[in-house]
């Protein structure tokens, strides 16, 4: 039987959009699927030892990614999105894949109808058309300025306007190429494919009349191939853990206040600095390493601190773990609502944080049995998905 082929294309602004493909495509079943996985430079760390055939795309930088994000404005222009259409159709022809599967990879909604291949989305079901989120001010300049509860009513009145110059960009390339307008709702953009599929559960975005070519996969779990630290096995004994990571999106400005919060608690602190540079005082009850197993660390832990990121928080729900989330943009933000919606973690704003704050949310998630129930919960209900199955069974389906 001929293989299908099968191309994964990651925009790699950050780590999360990389190894969530990652790990969907490491899932196939390789005597009926040739893999072929794209992203930009930066990430052949991740992907050493694997058997999928790389190709080079580029993308923005997470910098400029993640400026964008921060001051409030669209993070692609008309003449970036324009050139990555050209080199996705330039790919699309190279690789020829019977199926693409994009991580945000917005101008495959061009690129994919020119060359005529079936698209799969991937996205958080929080940017679904089809689930019913509340928006809440993320941290933006007048955030720094304002009462919390002002630029909250400013948020929901300029939203709707905000969302529709973010649409404007691809709009402009698609009628460059006579595809119809997908209108001005953001979500619309996001989830323009053949296919959608959202790496996430049901219970904690629940769908409104979503039709049958959108799907849920359940978590997609995600750790960077990386070797245990030196520590790892000569951890305190007795002491309960609390893993940390801010991520590659996250704040990691935050870090040195973040651990002198937790060093006065009977905790033992374990970091992965993504990459970041290490504070300059660290306390004896840390543990610090550039990259972390995030599953294994999790499954270790007792409290899970993140920026309120999906990955992450999934790593933490799977392990039945809860999450403090200390969240920046409108993706951790809608994220964190469905953790607070299961009851399995505390939310805090990234841009209002202090160390007082932290180390009464740590308590209380480390105290109180509440929110491990829940977690406890979440994790018997992730056992019912299998993502890797849900993706083969599309991707035959096609």
């Amino acid at each position: 039987m001929e293989r299908k082929k099968i191309l994964f294309v990651a925009e790699a602004v950050t780590l999360a959009h990389v190894g969530r493909p990652l790990a969907l495509a490491q899932t196939l079943d390789r005597q009926r699927y040739e893999v072929h996985f794209a992203c930009a430079p930066g990430y052949e760390m991740f992907l050493a030892g694997s058997d999928l055939s790389t190709w080079v795309l580029h993308s923005i930088s997470g910098e400029r990614f993640l400026a964008a994000l921060a001051a409030g404005k669209p993070v692609y222009d008309r003449a970036t999105l324009a050139q990555y259409v050209l080199d996705d159709v330039a790919l699309l022809e190279a690789v020829r894949p019977d199926v693409v599967v994009g991580d945000f990879r917005l101008s495959l909604s061009v690129s994919a109808r020119v060359a005529r291949v079936p698209y799969v989305a991937l996205i958080n079901a929080y940017w679904s058309p089809y689930v019913k989120q509340h928006y809440h001010v993320p941290a933006l300049p007048m955030t720094r300025v304002l009462p919390i509860a002002l630029a909250e009513r400013l948020f929901r009145g300029v939203r709707p306007l905000a969302f529709a110059l973010h649409s404007r960009p691809l709009n402009q390339v698609r009628r460059a190429y006579r595809l119809p307008s997908l209108g001005y709702d953001l979500r619309r953009i996001y989830t323009d494919a053949d296919h959608v599929l959202y790496p996430d559960l049901p219970e904690m975005f629940p769908p409104l009349d979503m039709p049958t070519t959108h799907s849920y996969l359940g978590p997609v779990i995600w750790s960077p191939p990386v070797a245990l630290p030196a520590w790892w096995d000569t951890l305190p004994a007795g002491r309960r853990i609390v893993y940390v990571t801010l991520g590659s999106s996250g704040q990691a400005a935050l870090l040195p206040t973040l651990l002198e919060a937790l060093a006065p608690l009977p905790v033992t602190v374990l970091v992965a600095t993504a990459g970041h540079a290490v504070p300059a005082n660290v306390p004896s009850n840390a543990r610090l390493a550039p990259y972390l197993p995030g599953m294994l660390a999790a499954q270790r832990a007792s409290l899970v601190i993140c920026n309120g990121g999906s990955p992450t928080s999934q790593q933490a729900l799977v392990a039945g773990v809860p999450v403090l989330g200390i969240a920046g943009n409108l993706d951790q933000y809608l994220n964190m609502q469905g953790v607070l919606r299961m009851g399995a973690g505390i939310l805090l704003r990234s841009d209002r944080v202090r160390e007082k704050q932290l180390r009464a949310a740590t308590l209380q998630l480390l105290e109180h049995a509440g929110p491990r129930a829940a977690a406890a919960g979440v994790s018997l209900q992730c056992l019912r998905y299998d993502a890797g199955v849900r993706l083969a069974q599309l991707l035959a389906a096609i």
